[in-house]
């Protein structure tokens, strides 16, 4: 007979595990189901371990440059091998933690391969081909995404990574070819040319970080250039092919007057892959059961239910965009919606982005450009680091913050940073946006002095001609 639950959560990613404990604290009998990892790819092999990665490059730079602050560092190296064994055991405290936070939920975690049986039934075989029959009243799908592949060139795991390869690199490239400029190839690119790489990044449209703001795609450009990286937009990789040595390449350049740009042919010593996420959707059941779907993305209402009663579905198996807390909030959604309550649907305008990126990136709502495309008349401020004492005492004094606002009710549209800790500062503007504020709600709050975020109110300020230190 097979086990009963009032919920089960197939993956326990930023979604999955979080989906589980919120209905758990809501009364009800939960179980999940991960064939890899508690904490899915988020916690193991994306967002914690990147981060605890680009720490060491960051604080590497920073010992490079001491005498910029008055101190002495000779002989300064880095170790590749203890840099990545600092990352995954990061990444090990967090899946323990993880680990403990479903047994003090009372969840009940059945490890292996899940499959749908049913909308409300699953099969979950372990590694040892046992199989365990399940059914509950609700079923959230929260299976994540992986690594989009070239198709001429597929990952090897030896020369040709995607971002999973480039965490537990064999050896430190030495020159480095980045295949897309999003979050992940930026971030992977800023984390290998600060520990001494030649880093290459190739984009195919015509600016790097694409969604971000225009002004914060131009500033990154320049600050990567200057820190030695060579950028190429508007080009796109033709061939690729690994060989013992090396990577060979070729790269066609932008379009000219006179017609398709120039091949270019460049050696190197390794590629990362970053060109975007295959949602992972196959073998899990879906075929049979007449799921909704958008490119292989499955299409869910405001509250995360797919068009089959009882199937609900959130995170990077669903619409962009594809982020963890993004994950995350949609796991409560879910839960309080199948517990019964009302809970507010989530505005995607509202949604952070941060890239980890030297310089970082942070922003939240409409760029400029979008803004102006949705018919609006618009009032921009922009602040530069350059004229905050915290920023300049922090030896960090490049970057702006740019503010974007309705010029006729005052909204705030969309916040745009690039510079030191701007990841920090972004959830001052999401709380805003979320909480509706307009920009004399931003102009009558009281920032502590001397902070970066003193940057967030004069870029308000500047939006209506009232900027103080600029």
């Amino acid at each position: 007979m097979a086990d009963s639950f009032d919920l089960i959560v197939l993956g326990s990613g930023p979604g999955g595990y979080v989906a589980a404990i919120r209905a758990s604290q809501l009364g009800l009998k939960v179980a999940i189901v991960e064939r890899e990892l508690l904490g899915g790819i988020c916690l193991n092999w994306g967002c914690i371990p990147t981060k605890a990665l680009l720490r060491s490059a960051e604080i590497y730079h920073y010992m490079q440059h001491a005498k910029d602050y008055g101190l002495i560092a000779e002989g300064i190296s880095a170790d590749i091998a203890a840099v990545v064994k600092r990352s995954r055991g990061v990444a090990k405290q967090l899946n323990q933690g993880v680990t403990h936070l479903m047994k003090k939920n009372k969840i009940t975690v059945f490890m292996g391969d899940g499959k749908l049986t049913a909308a409300t039934a699953l099969t979950v075989t372990d590694k040892d081909g046992k199989a365990t029959e399940l059914t509950a009243k609700n079923v959230i799908l929260a299976t994540g995404a992986r690594a989009r592949d070239l198709p001429f060139a597929p990952a090897d795991g030896k020369r040709l990574w995607t971002y999973r390869h480039a965490m537990v690199p064999p050896e430190m490239p030495t020159k480095l070819l980045v295949i897309g400029s999003g979050a992940i190839g930026i971030e992977f690119a800023s984390f290998y040319n600060d520990m001494g790489a030649d880093v290459t990044v190739v984009e195919m449209l015509d600016r790097i970080v694409p969604v971000e703001d225009a002004d914060v795609s131009a500033f990154l450009e320049k600050a990567l250039k200057k820190q030695g990286m060579t950028i190429l937009t508007g080009a796109g990789v033709e061939k690729l092919a690994a060989t013992d040595s090396g990577v060979k390449a070729s790269i066609k350049g932008p379009k000219t007057k006179d017609g398709d740009g120039k091949i270019i042919d460049g050696d190197f010593s390794h590629c990362i892959v970053a060109i975007g996420i295959v949602p992972n959707t196959e073998n899990i059941g879906l075929e049979s059961l007449g799921v909704e779907t958008d490119r292989g993305f499955l299409k869910t209402d405001p509250m995360c239910r797919t068009n089959v009663p009882g199937l609900w579905a959130i995170g990077d198996i669903t619409a962009p965009p594809w982020l963890a807390h993004k994950a995350s909030h949609e796991g409560v959604i879910a839960a309080e919606a199948i517990a019964g309550g009302h809970p507010h649907a989530m505005d995607p305008k509202n949604i952070p982005g941060c890239t980890y990126c030297h310089p970082q990136i942070a922003s939240v709502g409409l760029t400029e450009a979008k803004a102006k495309e949705a018919g609006y008349e618009v009032k921009v401020g922009n602040f530069p680091f350059i004229g905050n004492g915290k920023a300049i005492a922090l030896g960090e004094a490049e970057g702006f913050v740019k503010t974007v606002f309705d010029a006729k009710t005052g909204e705030l549209l969309g916040a745009h940073m690039i510079g030191a800790e701007v990841t920090e500062l972004i959830q001052g503007y999401t709380v805003g946006k979320t909480g509706e504020l307009v920009e004399a709600d931003f102009m009558h709050t009281v920032f502590p002095h001397p902070t970066l975020s003193e940057m967030m109110h004069e870029s308000v300020l500047a939006a209506y001609g009232r900027a103080v230190h600029i």
